[in-house]
């Protein structure tokens, strides 16, 4: 039977997804080129074995619009004849570029593929690609009269239903950052990040190289002082039992960035000198209630386990995507998974969320960090709006 392993996996640092973030003057597609580039490289492959690049991106209008992917691959000087293609999953889209390049792999549909994924929300913002007008339509609308919620009332509604108090979700957030930090500080992320050089307004030309989210001199007594930031006063009226708890700092940041996983069989592996790193051993995806959007990650992860054959405590490390602090808790008190095995090298809170590459940028971490501890399985889970949600169990080799 055919399989599906990653040879090579690499990222580009995080950038605050502002104006004056290190990587706003980055034209998104040279940002993704540039994780594509680097994976190549990084794999020592002729461009021309690769068989077609799958790229997650989110918000695809203006610089990110018309196929971000065909146009990155080209920057990135791969041979014309190599196609692409741009999916939307939302925040979970590179990782169903992911799943779509390995289960192609494993049909015989391709023998090499390049995954990847971008977001430059500093120069695309999150929400530009809706179009004034209703974006549901009337059968949407009927059913579900009550009405649908934003994805920030949906952690507040999670957090409120489970009873998780403001101090545990700055707890978390915290050590979110203390987590990144470290992992910074031992020098954990440099083999998975490809320096870029950015070319600043007047010039100069600086080196970035290291996440710019993370936060070390935070503390609880600072994340405590900020304020709500989703509050409305017609969801206040509307859910009584919402304590407004969620804020800036146990939320996801807004971010840019991409990032990219060279994906073959064991056998293209082999007859081309390749190492496999690991394997895509299971997938999942699965749609759940769309007004609680965000708890598709539980149902998720119990299908990629069933699937699988292997149980929670096969897994040796676990990433959840830290797009609130009130999904990551909600998601570990239902599965039961150990905390110290979750998200161990920090998480979104602190590293950010450049939405269309988070997918890719987690699970190159997870590749680098199962290599590093030894593990043998690591379990990657993300929520995604409408109630979605993947599920990847890797297995390294």
């Amino acid at each position: 039977m055919r399989d599906a392993v990653i040879v090579e996996a690499v990222r580009t640092p995080i950038g605050r997804g502002r104006a004056t973030g290190s990587l706003a003057p980055v034209h998104p597609i040279d940002l993704l080129a540039h994780s594509i580039s680097a994976v190549v490289e990084r794999a020592g492959i002729d461009p021309a074995h690769i068989d077609d690049v799958i790229a997650g991106c989110v918000t695809q209008t203006g610089e990110q619009s018309a196929n971000i992917a065909r146009w990155a691959g080209l920057a990135a000087g791969l041979p014309e004849s190599v196609p692409a293609t741009t999916v939307d999953r939302q925040c979970g889209s590179s990782q169903q570029a992911v799943h779509f390049a390995a289960q192609g792999v494993i049909a015989g549909a391709y023998d090499m593929v390049v995954a990847c994924g971008v977001e430059s929300m500093g120069r695309v913002p999150m929400g530009s690609a809706t179009q004034p007008g209703d974006s549901r339509g009337v059968r949407i609308n009927e059913r579900y009269p009550a009405g649908l919620v934003p994805q920030g009332i949906s952690a507040e509604l999670i957090g409120a239903r489970r009873g998780t108090p403001r101090a545990q979700l700055d707890e978390f957030a915290l050590a979110s950052h203390q987590r990144a930090f470290a992992a910074t500080r031992e020098g954990l992320f440099t083999p998975e990040i490809a320096p870029v050089k950015v070319t600043q307004a007047d010039g100069s030309v600086v080196e970035v190289s290291a996440d710019e989210g993370i936060r070390p001199s935070t503390s609880l007594e600072a994340l405590a002082g900020l304020r709500p930031a989703y509050y409305d006063e017609a969801a206040a009226a509307r859910f009584p039992e919402i304590g407004w708890n969620v804020t800036a700092g146990n939320a996801s940041q807004i971010s840019d960035g991409s990032a990219a996983l060279l994906i073959t069989t064991s056998e293209r592996a082999r007859e081309l000198g390749l190492r496999p790193r690991a394997r895509l051993h299971s997938f999942a995806v699965v749609g759940d209630d769309p007004f609680l959007m965000l708890r598709g990650v539980i149902p998720a992860t119990r299908r990629v386990l069933e699937r699988s054959g292997l149980r929670l405590d096969d897994i040796d490390l676990f990433e959840v995507n830290e797009a609130f602090a009130a999904v990551v808790l909600d998601w570990e008190a239902e599965i039961g998974a150990a905390a110290e095995r979750v998200n161990a090298r920090g998480g979104a809170i602190a590293l950010g969320h450049p939405l269309g590459a988070s997918g890719a940028r987690i699970m190159t971490t997870l590749v680098h960090a199962l290599e590093q501890t030894g593990g043998r399985y690591g379990l990657q889970t993300m929520c995604e709006a409408g109630g979605l949600a993947n599920a990847t169990i890797l297995e390294r080799l």
